[in-house]
């Protein structure tokens, strides 16, 4: 699925209750974002660690900061990575000659997903907080009844102060993992589609490096970090290059994609980097960290 056609259709099935004769107050509380909701993305490269393993020392910091992020006054949404690359450590999958065939990639999102949030509930229970599990298929966004049944699950758990932890149902999608036509790609685009959703007003990507750059900055020591982009366009795609880190699967292009749905609906997007979870203090308040998309309608 190309650029443009995936966050097309992703404005196309988050809109489409706009066209079925809605009076316009409705619609006006559909689109009108929460000032105080946050969604959080955070991938592979910051939960785990060069072997492979979860990075506890990264994983109770980010939550120590969503806790007291949310005692603020705001309300926390955690879209998480993470589950096939640790139920590959703890299954003892490398060297397997089926490592990366689906059936074992299933196989180690299924118990990746337990462990993952058997460390989420450890670490934020620490910190006096209630957290739930939310999979989501590209399905759950497309049907209408269980896109307005999701959108309520997640407005009661935030009226009751807990935090939803979501990623995709890896388990059972084969779209999700590696198909070409897969619709949210290593959990970039979910993040967005979760933040047009619930109506956040602010979407932060953690990733690997420190923003968006002129050019790859693991590759070129001189490239110059853009702390503010208005428009997304292909000017700004070409400066995106391939993949991610090797334990993740989505690199800027798939951020770009994300930031650009987000934005297109009101929703300032910012891309920083994951080791430094404190960045989020600064964004809540407006302040500068990593690179920030612009949100516009």
């Amino acid at each position: 699925m190309q650029n443009k056609d995936k966050i097309y259709f992703c404005n196309l099935i988050l809109c489409d209750m706009i066209s079925d004769g809605m009076n316009m107050e409705r619609i006006n509380r559909i689109m009108a974002l929460y000032n105080n909701r946050i969604v959080v993305k955070v991938g592979t490269s910051t939960l785990t660690n060069d072997s492979g393993k979860s990075d506890l020392r990264a994983t109770d910091r980010l939550v120590c900061t969503l806790a007291d992020i949310q005692n603020m006054g705001y309300e926390v949404i955690l879209v998480s990575s993470g589950a096939i690359a640790v139920g590959r450590n703890k299954l003892s999958m490398k060297g397997r000659p089926d490592y990366n065939s689906m059936r074992m990639k299933q196989a180690a999102a299924a118990v990746g997903q337990c462990s993952l949030m058997y460390l989420y509930d450890k670490f934020f229970g620490d910190y006096d907080k209630t957290v739930a599990q939310i999979l989501l298929n590209a399905e759950d966004i497309e049907q209408e009844e269980k896109k307005e049944n999701l959108t309520n699950t997640f407005d009661a758990l935030l009226e009751m102060g807990v935090i939803p932890i979501v990623n995709e149902n890896d388990s059972v999608s084969y779209t999700e993992i590696e198909s070409e036509d897969r619709l949210f790609g290593d959990n970039d685009m979910l993040s967005s589609v979760v933040a047009v959703l619930c109506r956040a007003k602010r979407l932060v990507i953690l990733s690997d490096i420190d923003g968006f750059y002129d050019s790859d900055p693991r590759l070129h020591p001189n490239a110059k970090l853009i702390e503010q982009i208005d428009t997304i366009d292909e000017k700004v795609y070409a400066l995106a290059g391939g993949a991610g880190s090797r334990r993740g699967t989505g690199g800027m292009r798939t951020k770009l994609q994300a930031a650009e749905l987000a934005t297109s609906n009101g929703i300032d997007t910012i891309v920083t980097n994951g080791k430094r979870p404190e960045a989020l203090y600064d964004i809540v308040k407006g302040g500068k960290a990593g690179t920030l998309f612009t949100g516009n309608i």
